[in-house]
């Protein structure tokens, strides 16, 4: 999820001088030493790789979001699609392994990480099973199998030094999930972006080429809800590491923003937050960032528990997604002030993410805040960022439209 327009808007005010995942709720293991491990080491039975023959299945060219089906393709459920979710990840490793042999390198270290929709669980397992057979040596998986986009993205540059070559991310965005909705897999490439045009247009030429996918048989289950630090030697070479999901994200956020000033504020009298996290993959950062290290009360978050279905929500946060954010903000369903409503009991700032927690919704007390001028606001105001601060400035800015 993207803390970054709320926090900056937050650190602006401070600036003012008028102004389904039941273990995220327990507080999480937290190392600030990334390599760190509780030396736990659960060995499954002894595995064998296996290729497997297959065919390729039409209509796997995805986008920089990447390929986003209904689940039940993903699922296999018709005969066409049978090991679909293999014959991607298969057609994905083939062309990160290009890429990385035309460096000079081999694949070695992967994320794979979901926003907690539907079929995430399942299909983390399969893709561990087909890296393994792939001979990747470094799986990283997130405790509980859910991290924001921006958290993987940051995990990618810096854990054990940026050690990750890519990240595999299961999330169809903004789009519902549960039976009958949608499901999606993306791939980040090595300074967390999004895989360019040039990598995904290669991943669709292998996927219609292909002939067989390697996996691995003879082993059970990852245990996702394992204690950080956990390691599955899933083969002889390849071993999977369960990482805590927030440290990485977290120092990314301190080197950005002054906590210390934001805590103090958030103890200002009169102000408080209220932050929808739609049943996302960014609920449970939200709980880690604004309850956790700057001491909000429990109350400022809403729905911020990650659910298969979302909810039987449209995880959108946009005026009609997130319309119970959007009364408590004291706004009508076209974000104009509500002149019924008592300002002095609004919160005063109000906040939501989508599904895996990369676009947002930022609202004032009777007011909505369109992304253009949240973007104008931390322009105007980028003196309060000490990440801005400390480079003299924003390079350049770039809307997203």
């Amino acid at each position: 999820m993207r803390f970054v327009p709320s926090l900056a808007l937050l650190a602006v005010l401070c600036a003012s001088p008028s102004t389904s995942t039941e273990a995220f709720h327990a507080k999480h293991a937290f190392s600030h030493h990334y390599g760190a491990s509780n030396s736990v080491l659960k060995s499954t039975a002894e595995a064998s790789v296996t290729e497997v023959p297959t065919s390729p299945i039409e209509g796997m060219r995805p986008g920089t979001s990447g390929l986003r089906k209904k689940v039940e393709v993903w699922q296999g459920v018709k005969d066409e699609d049978k090991h679909y979710v293999e014959n991607f990840i298969q057609s994905l490793i083939d062309t990160a392994a290009a890429a990385e042999e035309s460096k000079g390198r081999t694949l070695d270290t992967i994320i794979v990480a979901g926003d907690g929709r539907y079929y995430n669980t399942e299909a983390m397992q399969i893709i561990c099973r087909v890296l393994a057979g792939n001979g990747v040596s470094n799986i990283w998986v997130p405790q509980n199998g859910i991290m924001s986009t921006p958290a993987v993205s940051a995990t990618i540059r810096r854990r054990e030094g940026g050690q990750a070559q890519g990240a595999i991310v299961l999330t169809a965005s903004h789009n519902p999930g549960g039976p009958g909705e949608d499901f999606g897999i993306k791939y980040n490439e090595g300074l967390g972006q999004p895989a360019g045009e040039e990598f995904t247009e290669a991943l669709y030429e292998r996927s219609l080429e292909i002939s067989s996918f390697k996996t691995i048989e003879g082993v059970g289950d990852i245990d996702l809800s394992a204690p950080v630090g956990t390691t599955f030697q899933l083969t002889p070479t390849s071993t999977v590491t369960v990482i805590d999901p927030y440290d990485c994200y977290m120092d990314a956020l301190k080197s950005c923003f002054d906590f210390d000033q934001l805590r103090e504020f958030a103890k200002k009298e009169g102000f408080s937050l209220l932050f929808d996290g739609m049943h996302g993959a960014g609920g449970p950062f939200a709980r880690r960032v604004l309850v956790e290290e700057l001491g909000l009360p429990e109350s400022s978050l809403l729905r911020c528990d990650p659910r298969p279905d979302f909810g039987g929500c449209h995880p959108d946060p946009n005026l009609t997604y997130a319309a119970a954010l959007i009364k408590k903000m004291g706004l009508n369903p076209d974000g104009s002030a509500d002149e019924s409503a008592d300002t002095a009991k609004l919160p005063s700032l109000g906040a939501a993410n989508d599904g895996d927690g990369d676009r947002n919704l930022i609202a004032g007390a009777g007011c909505f805040v369109t992304p253009s001028d949240s973007l104008a606001l931390i322009c105007d105001n980028w003196e309060a960022i000490p990440h801005f601060a400390e480079a003299g400035g924003p390079k350049g800015v770039a809307p997203s439209v």
